[in-house]
């Protein structure tokens, strides 16, 4: 060597350091090495479950998520509201023309609806005069609405009423012996009145054959027609006006041929663009200033979506590095509730909302410049996203014990209430199907199922209780003394058993949870590894994380009350 030092190779140098390549040093290294991956291990672990303030205090990590779920929150909620507030408009507005078609085109209409149908007719002149009345009125909509409405083109691109009749084949009754002579099979006759045949004499079409009624093979008459109308209050909010299509329905129904013929109104509004407008003002400006902000909310829930995502990714590749060294080191597999609880279950509730409110606030922007009319299905991605990330609010309270009782009991008690519901439910559809089918025709409140079954829950929440009773019509004596007995059976039951069992499962999971908050929540295998680095005060934390994979701690047979919180 060039200055005379003399070198040395690398064996000759752990020689002289007194080292051995032997077994026993190979281990020693692989033993250091594996204690090393074990803390980083445990380090990240820690890390992972820690709250944003303790990460912010361990290595000063700024809690993105959290910021931007605060400022999420207030941007999704200021959309909704402004949503809302229009949508409450636009339902306003249908309802009304739905209200003023009535009072317009039905004759003698009220102003009160019967049961599910607008009123009766119980003469045979009764139905002329109401089938003409709304043709006329039809004929002279311009000179008597309030409204700014104008005729409709139908299907086949035609101004004017179309009038269908369905009518039995051939049916007659025969006198004196009143024998009926019926063919059920169902003819349907259809004629189109423009405005032009409606604008001449009125007797000409009024005394067509196609208007002379066999009420005795009758069965319904229907006349539609379609009007076109412009929503003008949305101005007062700074917005483009709507333009309606509204396909309008009025149906005689003689199904029953019980001498009472129902009068119905359908009348389905849809939203089309409106061509030609020349409104001046600030209202563009306005819909500009708000498609803006909805692109910022599309942005923020991106970002939101992206970090959650990532914290996603994340915990499966820490969870995959913890499966594996306890499989190396324990020689057993992690069980179950400690593999799902690297999946943070609020994350997901996030992305959730997340793409919902992505969805939605393009729909709203389709919506605000009139590309779209969508309206219901805008409300309910909107809506269920805003639901979901108020919720998610709770994830940050859980991490103080004053707060987080609620979600600790949820957690515990959930498995319980739905098991105990499934069975509760079982006898509850036998007394909708029972109460249906006896009580139906008896009562307005057991007429179907859908009916039977609101009816019932109201029941157990101590609704309308004296109201249910009472209307039970009295004509058959066997049937009044069964909705006794079956009213008061089922109130008995699930008030005083069912739901005070229901409660108790829920108290139960609650003073278990206290319990555990002052003398300590059971350790599971990740929770004992985590405490192996002997820094048990550094982690002396609510492990609430923790709380829904008690299954997997080591019980003894002492602990088989434990079992209450699986």
């Amino acid at each position: 060597m060039p200055g005379g030092v003399e070198t040395m190779d690398l064996p000759a140098w752990n020689r002289a350091l007194g080292l051995s390549q032997g077994p026993r040093h190979r281990n020693a290294m692989a033993h250091l090495d594996s204690e090393v991956k074990e803390e980083c291990l445990r380090e990240d672990l820690k890390f992972y479950f820690m709250n944003p303030c303790e990460k912010y205090r361990a290595r000063h990590q700024i809690p993105w998520k959290l910021g931007l779920q605060l400022l999420k929150i207030v941007m999704v909620t200021t959309q909704l509201v402004r949503f809302g507030l229009g949508n409450q408009l636009v339902v306003a507005f249908k309802e009304d023309n739905t209200i003023a078609f009535k009072h317009l085109f039905l004759k003698g209409y009220s102003g009160v609806d019967e049961d599910d149908y607008s009123y009766s007719i119980y003469t045979q002149e009764d139905t002329y005069e109401s089938i003409f009345f709304a043709i006329d009125q039809y004929h002279r909509l311009k000179n008597i609405s309030l409204a700014t409405l104008d005729y409709g083109e139908n299907e086949e691109h035609r101004i004017g009423l179309k009038v269908c009749k369905q009518h039995y084949k051939r049916g007659t009754v025969l006198s004196p012996n009143a024998t009926l002579s019926l063919d059920s099979d169902v003819e349907i006759d259809c004629v189109q009145l423009d405005l032009q045949v409606l604008s001449q004499n009125p007797q000409d079409w009024k005394q067509s054959s196609f208007f002379t009624l066999e009420f005795d093979r009758l069965l319904q008459v229907d006349i539609s027609f379609r009007l076109q109308g412009i929503d003008l209050q949305t101005i007062r909010s700074r917005e483009l006006p709507d333009c309606y299509v509204f396909q309008n329905t009025i149906t005689f129904d003689n199904k029953a041929h019980s001498g009472k013929i129902k009068v119905y109104f359908d009348n389905a509004a849809t939203i089309k663009e409106c061509r030609d407008l020349n409104i001046s003002g600030s209202i563009q400006k306005n819909t500009q200033y708000v498609l803006v902000f909805d692109a910022s909310v599309i942005v923020i829930c991106l970002a939101s979506l992206t970090l959650c995502t990532r914290s996603i990714v994340l915990a499966l590749r820490l969870r995959k590095r913890f499966l594996q060294f306890f499989l190396e080191k324990y020689k057993r597999r992690v069980c179950d509730a400690d593999r799902w609880v690297f999946i943070n279950g609020w994350y997901v509730l996030v992305i959730v909302s997340d793409l919902m409110t992505v969805i939605g606030s393009i729909l709203k922007m389709e919506i605000k410049t009139k590309n779209l009319a969508n309206y219901d299905l805008c409300s309910i991605l909107l809506g269920t996203s805003t639901l979901f990330a108020w919720v998610g609010v709770i994830r940050y309270l859980g991490y103080f014990q004053a707060y987080n009782v609620l979600i600790l009991t949820m957690q515990a008690s959930l498995p319980k209430v739905l098991r105990f519901c499934a069975c509760a439910g079982m006898i509850y559809l036998g007394y909708t199907f029972c109460g249906w089918i006896v009580l139906g025709p008896y009562h307005d409140k057991f007429e179907n199922l859908n009916i039977v079954a609101e009816c019932l829950f109201s029941l157990v929440n101590g609704d309308d209780m004296f109201a249910t009773f009472a209307q039970v019509e009295q004509k058959s004596v066997l049937v009044w003394l069964f909705s006794r007995l079956y009213l008061y059976s089922f109130i008995s039951l699930f008030i005083y058993m069912i739901l005070s069992l229901f409660i108790a499962l829920i108290t139960d999971s609650y003073d278990t949870i206290k319990r555990y908050q002052q003398n300590g929540f059971p350790e599971t295998d990740l929770q004992e590894f985590l405490k192996g680095s002997g820094h048990e005060g550094e982690h002396q934390r609510e492990p609430s994380a923790f709380l829904s994979c008690t299954c997997c701690r080591r019980r003894e047979g002492s602990d088989d009350h434990l079992i209450l919180i699986n």
